[in-house]
């Protein structure tokens, strides 16, 4: 059965780095991945591909009747790479690149393929009628919420929580992408507690990630042996055999606000 996934979070928290080195490591493990990136900014499979590829949008703007290949790339161990795309700046609705490009794949059969893993990386949160099409459509099963534990990084995340409640998804958990804060596992931790859900996995900030984004790969293909990618293989690994997702429960904002302060 297909593992389909969108990870959802604020923009800047980490989501494209989470998602690549997630598929990084199903792909050392053998298995069939799809990333399907969907932000307008189109650098989700950047350093899977080596290189920033076509997107959906872009393509068609040029060809009506793109072939499969002109929208679908294969990088790092034969990761299928996609990237919906989307309108420059200031023009025109980010979200509608995500409902084309869905389109476009389901009629060329693109999620018929001999699939493992499918993940979706999902801007910003679930509001905009296109950014809710990987859960609102049914293309994901579940979801996974990046946070840190910094104030707007979880606001959003309770924002997004707030979304897939109203979509009645199902929340598979929450990744900590620290940043460093003051008591940040315990707010993270304490956080998916309130909403109804759990900590799946700890990603520590390091440079070495960084560094190997600049290199245009993954921290798990660039520095195997690495502690930063050993953890993304513990994370794969909770990702990949929890069954225990949720209908989550939101804070209002007095609530969240309250909850925060408790631990200033």
């Amino acid at each position: 059965m297909i593992k389909k996934i969108a990870i959802y979070g604020k923009g800047g928290i980490g989501k494209s780095t989470t998602v690549a080195n997630l598929s990084a490591v199903y792909a050392d493990d053998g298995l069939d991945c799809l990333v399907i990136g969907c932000d307008p900014k189109a650098d989700t499979t950047r350093t899977i591909y080596g290189e920033r590829i076509p997107t959906v949008v872009n393509t068609l703007k040029d060809n009506r009747n793109p072939s499969r290949d002109d929208l679908v790339f294969e990088g790092y161990k034969n990761i299928k790479c996609v990237e919906s795309g989307g309108p420059e700046p200031g023009v025109g609705c980010a979200g509608r690149g995500v409902i084309v490009a869905m389109k476009k794949l389901e009629n060329m059969e693109v999620f018929n393929d001999d699939l493992d893993i499918v993940i979706y990386d999902v801007l910003g949160d679930v509001v905009c009628g296109g950014f809710s099409v990987p859960l609102r459509e049914k293309y994901a099963d579940e979801v996974i919420i990046v946070t840190s534990g910094e104030y707007m990084s979880l606001y959003a995340a309770n924002n997004i929580v707030k979304g897939i409640k109203k979509l009645k998804g199902k929340l598979a958990g929450i990744i900590c992408n620290c940043r460093n804060v003051d008591n940040e596992i315990e707010i993270v931790e304490e956080f998916a507690k309130k909403i109804n859900s759990n900590l799946c996995g700890i990603i520590n900030r390091s440079n070495l990630i960084q560094e190997s984004e600049l290199d245009a790969k993954t921290v798990v293909e660039k520095y195997p042996e690495s502690e930063e990618a050993s953890e993304y293989r513990k994370l794969a690994s909770n990702i990949l055999n929890n069954s225990n997702y949720s209908i989550p429960e939101p804070m209002d904002d007095e609530e969240f606000e309250e909850f925060f302060k408790s631990f200033l």
